[in-house]
């Protein structure tokens, strides 16, 4: 089975209601007869109802930015993956590197969230990544290794399309820097094979893995033309309908 490509938009905790209908509409309207990749966006918690309507009949796939195990109970500030399918969500990000890094999740933390998306039928998109300490002291590889064993330990993976991981790099998210190409792939290839050795190769070639770091519509191209890069988890540039579209339109 071929990688369908996936492009994701992480808002992040930008939009009002008003706003996020606006960009919805428009993004939808950007996706519309694309049947050779996928489009997700994920709006704060407060702006998918009114999404959820516009997206409504659309190919856009609608995420949640976090996600809890349990489908109800004490958890204050949190949200249940049941509450999510309520709205219409189908995927959710887990791990991102502002929760681990601003928030303080652990590892164990986000494969309690990973387990609970996929209990309940949401895709996780498990987001890993270095920081700029870790990349200049030689420990890149390390540091991907143990959040993606941790972040997966216990998860049975039969249906690829079950789960999406995404690399960002903690030091190109929202500072304008972008790993190279050669970057990019390089850590793409090895999560890749370290996902083959946890699953199967079978398995591995078929799971999607997005770059996410300062993604735009001038180093789309070029980081989706790597053979192991198979879409983007986009930040900033998803909050400008102009930009968004030039990247969901990558050549």
């Amino acid at each position: 089975m071929q990688r369908k490509p996936l492009i994701a938009g992480n808002w992040k905790m930008y939009t009002t209601a008003a706003e996020a209908r606006e960009l919805a509409a428009a993004v939808a309207e950007a996706s519309k007869g694309l049947s050779d990749r996928e489009v997700m966006i994920a709006p704060p918690y407060t702006a998918l109802p009114v999404v959820k309507e516009v997206v409504a009949g659309s190919n856009l796939k609608l995420a949640a930015q976090n996600i809890c195990w349990e489908e109800k109970g004490a958890f204050t500030g949190e949200i249940s993956p049941l509450m999510l399918l309520e709205l219409g969500c189908s995927m959710a990000i887990i791990g991102h590197s502002e929760r681990r890094h601003i928030f303080g999740e652990t590892d164990a933390l986000i494969n309690k969230r990973v387990a609970g998306a996929i209990k309940f039928g949401l895709v996780p998109v498990l987001c890993i990544g270095e920081t700029l300490d870790e990349r200049e002291g030689g420990r890149t590889m390390q540091v991907l290794e143990q959040q993606v064993r941790a972040g997966l330990a216990d998860i049975v993976v039969t249906d690829p399309a079950k789960i999406v991981v995404a690399y960002e790099p903690v030091w190109a998210i929202g500072t304008g820097k972008t790993a190279s190409e050669q970057q990019a792939q390089e850590a793409h290839h090895f999560v890749r094979d370290l996902l083959a050795k946890i699953y199967q190769k079978s398995i591995a070639s078929q799971i999607r893995i997005l770059y996410g770091g300062s993604v735009n519509p001038g180093n789309v191209d070029v980081l989706m033309s790597q053979e192991d890069v198979d879409g983007a988890l986009v930040g900033g540039a998803a909050l400008s309908a102009e930009s968004f579209t030039r990247i969901i339109n990558f050549k």
